[in-house]
């Protein structure tokens, strides 16, 4: 987190520790302290490959299925066409095999051949079956590998990061890029237990993002079930040993190019106490 963030989060303490006080005593609202997220959708390479071409600048937008980032199909390409000549002479062996078994089978059925070499027939046809099998699978592998050396945006978004440049190798499993989806963004929260009963998905909340001016409404989509022990960064020292619960908060109408990780504050409207 970036020194701003920390610090902005830190001013916060004194203000979260009186909104806690103010949920405990049954105030209108319970103001908390997180940071903005994003659907981050990560673009790895299936295997080690050199980047041949980079179509998109990081900041651009992209939409589902365009191209983000183009690996070597070099050697993809000439094992795909090995399998496929090893799958067309495996073919030819099937059909020869095929022939073999219906010409011993007729010399059977005249009682001129044994009933082993008919068996052995039908093994060596099955056997030719077996391979033809094998080489397609061994393609649609190459078909798949190929496919996926392309890497593509799974849903539209901003390209948020390049961790490679033309030219460079991506390590097998190695993230080439990031998308940040066109998802809206929210803010992870911890809610204190004591106010967790007055707080439920649909709650309406204002949001304030460090950097930006003005106020962004909001509203809570998710509440833990279980809860867990407050950050450190998100209580003073005294609420610390509390127990939380981690809530959600989605951000309505939130610029584009917000980013994730900035520090924000959220004032949740609380349900009245029953």
């Amino acid at each position: 987190m970036e020194r701003s963030a920390k610090s902005f989060l830190a001013g916060l303490a004194v203000t979260l520790a009186a909104s806690a006080t103010l949920a405990g005593c049954g105030g209108d609202t319970v103001e908390l302290v997180g940071t903005v997220e994003r659907k981050a959708l990560e673009l790895a390479a299936p295997v080690s490959a050199v980047i041949v071409d980079l179509p998109v600048e990081v900041g651009s937008r992209v939409e589902a299925h365009a191209v983000v980032v183009q690996l070597d199909t070099t050697v993809a390409e000439a094992n795909l066409r090995a399998y496929t000549a090893a799958r067309e002479a495996a073919e030819a062996g099937l059909r020869q095999a095929q022939g073999e078994y219906q010409r011993v089978e007729g010399l059977r059925k005249a009682r001129v051949s044994t009933e082993q070499a008919l068996d052995d027939a039908l093994r060596r046809r099955d056997e030719a079956r077996a391979l033809v099998a094998e080489k397609e699978a061994r393609i649609a592998q190459a078909q798949k590998l190929l496919e996926d050396l392309t890497l593509r945006a799974h849903s539209a978004g901003v390209l948020d990061q390049l961790a490679f440049e033309e030219g460079e190798r991506v390590p097998a499993g190695g993230v080439a890029a990031v998308v940040l989806a066109d998802e809206e963004p929210w803010v992870r929260v911890w809610l204190p237990a004591r106010a967790v009963a007055r707080v439920q998905p649909g709650s309406s909340a204002e949001i304030e993002v460090e950097g930006l001016d003005g106020l962004l409404a909001g509203k809570v989509i998710h509440v833990a079930r279980e809860p867990e022990f407050t950050p450190h960064y998100a209580l003073t020292e005294r609420e610390s040993s509390h127990l939380v619960y981690e809530t959600r908060v989605r951000i309505q109408d939130a610029p584009p190019a917000l980013r994730p990780g900035l520090a924000a504050r959220v004032r949740v409207q609380l349900a009245e106490a029953r």
